[in-house]
């Protein structure tokens, strides 16, 4: 009897098949890691040709032309003897360029393509996610300006409080993702390079390679930088760069999914109440036991992934705390599942996120029901002033509502009837003085405040120039895939 062929197929990851971007996905691949190990050792010999090293142009080209062409059974088979991943890698690159294959990885070590290979996927990847952050501001600011005069029920402890404005809620959103997109923006602008530092960082073989010139070993190092598109390298280093790095990374993307998870649990929370709703296909299923059911599994898959990210930072600070002195191998298979699961969880969350906020869906009248059944013990204040200037007493009047409120919400709370505190207010005899005015006093668009007016000011001297770089892309739509 033959074999099951599909009895021992392999995990994969949700991330790359589920959640994450092709982009993203590849730059985090076996083809992209390692032929960004072949570029930097490419990078390495350029240098060091230019520099004086005896690597001649057929050298060079001959390792340019063979940059992608990776014989990854080969690597397998030296790993498989050598136990080292870098070592398998010199080989099979060697084996695909002969000719160059004595100079391969001159002077380095195993972290000079491990360490500058992950610096360059951790920029690479920021310059992925840092579009997709503007695109979901750009979809919220929108959101916010057509909404932000639109009284709705604010809350505090989840228990109704004064009135603010849906475009004012969403603004509050949108503060916590500037806030992000500034410090991807900083961080990924001052991201320095390793470079070429030697075993330790002191650069010895580098010296030794160049006869004791110190200004050849900087000139090589700043030269290598600039290839790999870097502004600067590090100055000093241990063996590695310093994990704080990836820490910062980690918090970095982690904070984002804090962001995130607020957002998508507001907008569970309101889903509840039935004020607004994410994106529900025509053919989505929301249960497959209550056909009924309109389950907001965008935002809650959001809020999942986040988790996730949350969780990975702990490995960061792990890692960075517990090196030992100019580095231990305990970072590595950590390293290898940390880095690329924050990047790619940060990936499809954000790319499930823009689903959402490219077409959330407000209910209005439902906004308004549930402002109307709460404004009337909302407005008390309001009457309570209007009564004072037309001669009223204040302690007075503030008896007559509290007693009429607690009826109105005993009618509310046992007999599941409607608001009617201002009915009761109108039928009684002590508000005659202010009865022509209680259209005026209970209109919702009077306790807004200055919402409209933060909301404009907000979206203009704020979000606007930090969107502004990216006009081109902003429109860009995503589709959910599963």
């Amino acid at each position: 009897m033959s074999e099951d062929p599909n009895k021992y197929v392999s995990y994969q990851s949700p991330l790359t098949s589920r959640y994450a971007s092709e982009e993203m996905s590849f730059i985090f691949s076996d083809q992209h890691k390692f032929s960004t190990w072949r570029r930097l050792w490419f990078y390495l010999a350029k240098a060091q040709r230019e520099l004086g090293i005896s690597i001649s142009e057929d050298q060079l080209n001959e390792m340019e032309s063979n940059l992608d062409n990776i014989n990854f059974n080969l690597a397998a088979k030296h790993e498989n003897v050598t136990k080292h991943d870098v070592m398998a890698h010199i080989h099979t690159f060697g084996a695909a360029c002969p000719k160059s294959a004595p100079i391969i990885h001159l002077g380095a070590t195993s972290c000079f393509v491990g360490d500058n290979g992950d610096l360059i996927n951790i920029k690479e990847g920021l310059a992925i996610i840092k579009p997709k952050l503007v695109r979901c501001i750009h979809n919220l600011a929108k959101f916010a300006e057509t909404y932000k005069s639109l009284p709705t029920l604010g809350y505090t402890h989840f228990q109704p409080a004064q009135l603010t404005t849906v475009g004012k809620r969403a603004c509050i959103w949108i503060q916590d993702l500037v806030l992000d997109l500034e410090n991807l923006t900083r961080t990924s602008a001052n991201i320095k390079f390793r470079g070429a530092k030697g075993t330790t960082g002191t650069q010895a073989s580098f010296l030794k390679l160049f006869n004791g010139d110190h200004d050849k070993v900087e000139l090589l190092d700043q030269r290598i930088t600039e290839l790999a598109g870097f502004s600067k390298p590090f100055s000093v280093t241990g063996q590695t760069y310093s994990r704080k790095i990836d820490f910062e990374i980690l918090s970095i993307l982690a904070s984002l999914g804090t962001s995130i998870h607020k957002i998508c649990t507001d907008i569970r929370l309101l889903a509840g109440h039935k004020e607004l709703e994410e994106p529900f296909e025509s053919d989505q299923v929301g249960s497959t036991a209550m056909p009924y059911k309109r389950n907001p599994m965008r935002s809650e898959r959001c809020c999942s992934l986040s988790r996730h990210l949350g969780a990975l930072l702990s490995n960061g600070f792990q890692t960075a705390s517990l090196q030992w002195l100019e580095r231990s191998l305990d970072d590595s298979a950590n390293r290898r599942i940390s880095l690329a699961e924050a990047f790619l969880t940060a990936d499809g969350m954000l790319l499930t996120f823009q689903s959402i906020v490219q077409g959330i869906v407000v209910y209005d009248k439902v906004i308004e029901k549930r402002v109307n059944e709460e404004l009337p013990f909302l407005a008390s204040e309001n009457l309570i002033a209007e009564m004072v200037k037309q001669g009223g007493d204040r302690q007075k009047c503030h008896e007559i509502i509290r007693k009429l409120s607690h009826q109105a919400g005993m009618q509310i709370k046992l007999s599941g009837k409607e608001n009617d505190f201002l009915a009761r207010v109108q039928n009684e005899p002590y508000f005659a003085p202010v009865r022509l005015k209680l259209g005026e006093i209970f209109e919702p668009s009077t306790f807004i405040g200055r919402a409209p007016e933060q909301v404009t000011k907000f979206l203009k001297q704020e979000v606007a120039p930090l969107t502004e770089t990216y006009k081109e892309v902003l429109d860009l739509k995503t589709v959910l895939l599963v």
